[in-house]
């Protein structure tokens, strides 16, 4: 590609960021030429800016850092031995079909990942369910947003993060955010704030932590971890008691107000500050600020939502929009801040354990007849619903006996990890597809190499619901070939040799087929369209089925007419509050929360492999208060254990007074002794099955260095 400049986007977080790519003259490469990350200001969600993980992504795209030729297991030596494409291949398809033969076809299980492509996400749902014949299939998206997912279904019928663009935050009154430090986890969204306050408007954060983000904010409120529901139950009982509501907007637009006023009726601004440390005067100068503006929007991430009562906590945020009014109209409303690059899309198409392409429902008659027949099965073939994320992960080596796993690093990511290194170990097969060798790969049987988002094309909605197309600006290393040339071949060896195209495009325009007429419709999106458009907002349904459809404009804005219900009225969910899975004791008497920092991402898998991000952030830390650290007697930099029931982690101490005396904060990304989730607490939503990673009851240990 040398002197070609090709637009594309970030391989990182949901926001997508645009970029483009240059060749370059390298002459330590094999063709002389190598690629460089370039601004790309006209396009609209980062306008040029990027953060380090985006301004060093191509670093990955090179040979020395990754995998470029497959792995299989020796059983002579027990290590990882080059192989062939055909000896890998053949290895799966055959540790694959005995599994099934000999164990029934659930015994097989499929993970996948967020940042898979709209495509890869697609194929492999096809493939688990058409190919494999089995239901347990689930993905890391799960740990992602799925609690917020499940709110958004309750309250408006439709899952989608944001249902207004990045574009309308600016210029709303007021936002609440809630557990989001975006400065750090996808730092070009923060000018967003920025411009709000600019404009007038103001930020009210909530974070147990005062984050860069926090100290951005007008007012910020720092909650006790695992209070989340009761504080916004609490700010919609003041709403109540100090008369500001929206009668009108709840009479025309709304159902289900009296039970969830009377729930919230129960939580008053006293009660709510013991359980939350947030004092009442705080509570009533948010109330001010939300209710003053002329329109407010509330945010939510991870922090409210990785709970075993995520659901019901996002629920509260949203009835607080709704008895307010601040749903449905312009600049106002209720919106989730996905993670992964491709958390939204990752989950529309068919890789979650109860969902179809288009957001179907796996368990609804009509979706799986309308699916069945775009891939040219009997409905009846399909399996039903499977186990969730985490779910899937601790039946392995029990009735799931084998897995094939694409993008994802769950021996890092997965809460009480150590647990889940141990049942990916007792697999009886294990191949794992990867740009890198992570940590879940080096325990494979067989690990295939695959191209990496510059290497191919494919497209991903970002957390605005912007269906974007990443461009293929080099070609990948010799040995190196697709995730969907993956499952093509696996198809083919399996006894499917059609239906399971490797090119992109083909696999998008069927994909559009399979959604359409479904809550994520995809059908009149073209890659042509999402080229001169700068992406198109889903749904965007097909006008005509001639030649090219008929330009259905994408939907931007969501429920300003009407809701996704069936009435067409918003539902209020009532809630109530109640402790986390796992409380301090005298054992335990301390509460951890975990996050991410930003140079790094996610397990790290990738990150952890470039030198300017290492340097940046070299490994894990355990974050205290000077309250905290005088009790225990440790200092500044010095090692300390966080123990839970299931296990430690540890790290250099890292005191600071911007964060609760009661509460330490660790990072995700490292595996071994810092791995952070060996500690986490797998408790899960009844609703969206998330784990709890975001409290759980741990006390510390100072380790002391013997000296010599």
């Amino acid at each position: 590609m040398r002197d070609e400049t090709i637009p594309t986007h970030c391989p990182y977080c949901a926001l997508q960021c645009g970029m483009n790519l240059r060749g370059v003259p390298r002459p330590d490469t094999a063709d002389g030429t190598a690629v460089e990350v370039v601004e790309r200001p006209d396009f609209p969600v980062n306008r040029g800016a990027l953060c380090g993980k985006g301004r060093t992504s191509t670093s990955l795209l090179s040979s020395r850092v990754r995998l470029t030729g497959p792995l299989i297991r020796s059983h002579a030596t027990g290590r990882l031995e080059p192989a062939t494409w055909e000896e890998a291949l053949r290895t799966i398809a055959d540790g694959l079909r005995r599994t099934r033969d000999v164990h029934g076809a659930d015994a097989v299980g499929v993970f996948g990942g967020g940042g898979l492509t709209n495509e890869k996400a697609y194929t492999l749902g096809k493939f688990a369910r058409v190919v494999l014949g089995t239901s347990q299939i689930d993905y890391n998206g799960r740990f992602c947003m799925s609690s917020a997912a499940a709110a958004h279904n309750k309250a408006f019928g439709l899952d989608r993060g944001l249902p207004f663009p990045l574009e309308d935050i600016p210029r709303t009154g007021c936002v609440i955010l809630v557990g989001s430090n975006i400065a750090e986890t996808m730092p070009p969204a923060l000018r967003y704030l920025t411009e709000l306050k600019e404009n007038g408007g103001k930020l009210i954060v909530v974070d147990p932590r005062r984050t860069r983000t926090a100290e951005q904010a007008d007012l910020h409120l720092a909650p006790r971890p695992g209070t989340d529901l009761a504080l916004a139950l609490g700010l919609l009982h003041e709403v109540v008691a100090e008369g500001r509501t929206d009668e009108d907007f709840i009479a025309a637009r709304t159902s289900g107000w009296a039970e969830a006023r009377a729930a919230a009726m129960a939580h008053w601004p006293e009660l709510v500050e013991r359980i939350t440390g947030v004092g009442v005067p705080q509570l009533r100068e948010a109330v001010r600020l939300f209710c003053d503006a002329p329109s407010a929007m509330v945010l939510t991430a991870r922090g409210p939502e990785q709970h075993s009562k995520g659901t019901d906590t996002v629920s509260a945020w949203i009835n607080l929009c709704l008895a307010t009014g601040r749903a449905g109209r312009p600049l106002s409303g209720y919106g989730c801040l996905t993670g992964q690059g491709n958390g939204q899309g990752g989950r529309e198409h068919g890789q979650k354990a109860d969902q179809l392409p288009g957001y179907r429902k796996l368990d609804d008659p009509a979706a799986r007849a309308h699916v069945a027949g775009v891939w040219g099965v009997p409905p009846e073939s399909l399996p039903g619903p499977g186990r969730s994320a985490y779910e899937l992960l601790d039946a392995l080596g029990g009735d799931v006996k084998s897995l094939l796993l694409m993008g994802s690093n769950p021996v890092v990511s997965a809460p009480r990890a150590a647990h889940i290194e141990g049942r990916l170990k007792s697999l009886d097969f294990l191949a794992v597809a990867d740009v890198v060798l992570s940590e879940t790969a080096a325990l494979a049987d067989v690990v295939l190499p695959v191209t990496q988002w510059a290497e191919e094309t494919g497209t991903t909605t970002n957390l605005e619901g912007r269906v974007l197309l990443r461009r293929k600006a080099l070609d990948a290393p010799e040995g190196v070939r697709s995730d969907l040339e993956v499952l093509s071949a696996l198809a083919a060896l399996l006894g499917h040799e059609k239906g399971f195209p490797a090119d992109p495009e083909e696999v998008f325009q069927e994909l559009r087929r399979a959604s359409a007429g479904g809550p994520a419709d995809y059908s009149g999106i073209t890659y042509r369209r999402i080229a001169e458009e700068d992406g198109v907002f889903w749904p965007c349904p097909e006008l005509d089925a001639e030649d090219e459809p008929a330009a259905h404009p994408g939907t931007p804005r969501l429920f300003l007419d009407r809701f996704a219900t069936p009435d067409g009225l918003a539902r209020f969910v009532a809630v109530g509050h109640r402790p986390a899975a796992e409380e301090p004791d005298a054992d335990y008497p301390v509460l951890l929360t975990t996050g991410r920092v930003v140079a790094q991402y996610q397990s790290g898998a990738q990150t952890r492999r470039i030198d300017e991000l290492n340097a940046a952030a070299p490994g894990p830390f355990v974050e205290l208060h000077p309250q905290l650290a005088e009790r225990l007697g440790v200092a500044e930099g010095e090692p300390l254990a966080v123990v839970s029931r299931r296990g430690r982690a540890v790290g250099p101490a890292r005191i600071t007074t911007g964060i609760r005396p009661d509460t330490v904060f660790m990072p995700f990304h490292w595996p071994g002794e810092g791995r952070v989730n060996t500690v986490t607490n797998p408790a899960l939503d009844p609703t969206s099955r998330m784990p709890e990673f975001k409290v759980c009851a741990v006390r510390l240990e100072p380790e002391r260095v013997s000296g010599g």
